[in-house]
């Protein structure tokens, strides 16, 4: 699913670091604009964030405020720029308290501080899909 916030971040790096930053302190959820019908018929539910400021992304966390995962199987998956998954799974668990949490998933999508958006390419796309195989495999969900 394509998630949306209401309001869209701003397009410069920077900015949008700030802006995070300020959500993470003071715990602002920004309001999203994507809405799932029906959540309650899906028993295992897959999360895919990047890491943002080491965190779980305000958005994430909206997203996890506004839908009751109990009883569900949660699957967190991530991309991150280098610095790995920070407090963002454990995020995810404190979040679903009344779900059972797998283990999640993450791999250096990009380097974005240095301009870098997008580093799936190549023998570094074969690499992840492997890795993936693996894990879905392991958790047994393949």
């Amino acid at each position: 699913m394509n998630w949306s916030w209401k309001t869209p971040y701003p397009e410069d790096y920077r900015t949008t670091v700030r802006q995070v930053a300020n959500e993470n302190a003071t715990g602002y959820p920004p309001p999203l604009k994507t809405k799932i019908e029906n959540i309650e018929k899906y028993d295992v539910v897959f999360i895919g964030f990047p890491t943002w400021g080491m965190q779980l992304p305000p958005p994430m966390k909206s997203f996890l405020y506004q839908y009751d995962l109990s009883g569900k199987t949660v699957v967190p998956f991530n991309t991150n720029g280098g610095y790995g998954i920070g407090s963002s799974f454990e995020n995810v668990k404190q979040l679903c308290p009344n779900s059972q949490v797998l283990e999640g998933f993450s791999t250096k999508g990009g380097e974005e501080i240095y301009g870098i958006l997008f580093v799936m390419e190549g023998e570094k796309l074969v690499q992840v899909q492997n890795h993936v195989q693996n894990w879905l495999e392991k958790l047994g969900l393949i």
